[in-house]
């Protein structure tokens, strides 16, 4: 059986951590989103993966090549214009036949997620959720029957969150035409007498739908035991709990690293810094001496200058940032889709920014992309792309 993976969207949402990579290839554990969905149907057996791909499509392409290095054989077909799940699939029409799995890209699933979708035909799998209201929601029947999909609902009419992953067959295409959204189609389907059974998931599923949702789906990313350290320790560093430490990169002595933690290739750590619990450290990385850092996501080729504290976060790749930077987590509110939000975040800062000394940033901070931010400046709120702050 094959698998399209729907990977053609840009998460909107998710600015700015999407302007520059769609959000199937946001990091969480040091790993894209999508290549947890990869992983998770090869080892449920489903070895040939169509990918649908559309913006930043290169990104994906790059990463994952043929799939061989993942041990599975992807090909690749194009949703030029983003108009929505159901038109992506549309685009796969050619390269399947017969039953077949749908799967969202932007979701960290596991294989037992996938077996799920594997155990009866025409099955919708879902998961039982408190707040269902920024997800697709399952109205189901005594006999287990799918009797409609809602999309966000104002109410909680139902705890049943529609995962995204579908086994079905190829006579989904008759009924997309000139439909966009997959769950409008399904609904089609069902009103035209077609059956569809919710089955619910046992297995692993993580949506990343905000920024804040990041270091959250890291940390639960981070699920791995052991300690696997490829590169050097110097004396006097204390390491407890599950780490992986990549190779070429260097923890100087008295570092204290508290899994779980991932720390990539060719990274420089300390000396006499915190890291952790709950932290993925991208490649290239240099984190300088007295730094603290929990529960966050740091890309690759970052420099956090000395005595820097950073809680809840997520820097991106190529970021900047002088000595004595302090993230202030804790609750504030967020406009999304019209609506207020309360979280309890750090601060979100996109790529290739530069962050003067003893700047700090407030709970909930989203600074986008290339922003230039002078010392001894407290920032909160949204800072757009390409602004500086003087």
């Amino acid at each position: 059986m094959k698998a399209v993976i729907l990977a053609a969207g840009e998460g909107q949402r998710l600015r700015p951590f999407t302007a520059s990579k769609p959000k199937v290839m946001i990091k969480v554990g040091n790993r894209p989103i999508v290549e947890y969905v990869v992983e998770a149907l090869k080892k449920a057996g489903i070895l040939d993966i169509v990918m649908v791909v559309g913006y930043r499509k290169d990104r994906v392409m790059d990463h994952f090549g043929n799939g061989n290095k993942f041990g599975v054989e992807i090909d690749y077909v194009f949703q030029k214009q983003q108009l929505g799940t159901a038109h992506a699939l549309k685009q796969a029409e050619k390269a399947v036949e017969g039953d077949f799995l749908v799967v969202p890209g932007d979701n960290i699933i596991d294989e037992n997620t996938v077996k799920s979708a594997l155990s009866i035909k025409n099955s919708i799998v879902y998961r039982i959720v408190e707040n269902v209201t920024k997800y697709g929601v399952l109205r189901v029947g005594g006999d287990g029957r799918v009797v409609e999909i809602l999309e966000k609902p104002a109410e909680e009419v139902s705890y049943l969150a529609n995962t995204g992953v579908y086994r079905i067959d190829t006579s989904v295409f008759e009924y997309i035409e000139s439909e966009n959204d997959l769950t409008a189609v399904i609904n089609s389907m069902i009103k035209e007498g077609v059956i569809f059974t919710a089955v619910e998931s046992d297995g692993v599923w993580l949506d990343v739908v905000h920024p804040w949702d990041i270091p959250r789906v890291n940390e639960l990313a981070l699920d791995f035991r052991g300690k696997v350290i490829a590169g050097k320790i110097e004396d006097g560093v204390l390491i407890v709990g599950d780490v992986i430490i990549g190779e070429g990169s260097i923890i100087r002595g008295g570092t204290y690293i508290r899994g779980p933690v991932a720390v990539g290739e060719n990274c420089e750590i300390g000396p006499n810094a915190v890291i952790g619990p709950g932290v993925s450290i991208g490649n290239n990385t240099k984190i300088e001496p007295f730094s603290v850092i929990e529960n966050s996501v740091i890309g690759d080729n970052v420099r956090m200058g000395s005595g820097s504290r950073i809680d809840g976060s997520v820097i991106d790749s190529g970021t900047r940032i002088m000595p004595g930077f302090t993230v202030v987590k804790g609750e504030a509110s967020i406009e999304d889709s019209g609506s207020v939000l309360r979280i309890d975040a750090g601060a979100f800062i996109g790529e290739r920014c530069k962050i003067g000394a003893n700047v700090t940033a407030m709970p909930g901070a989203i600074i986008g992309n290339e922003v230039e931010i002078h010392p001894l400046r407290v920032v909160s709120g949204r800072i757009p792309d390409n602004s500086r702050v003087l």
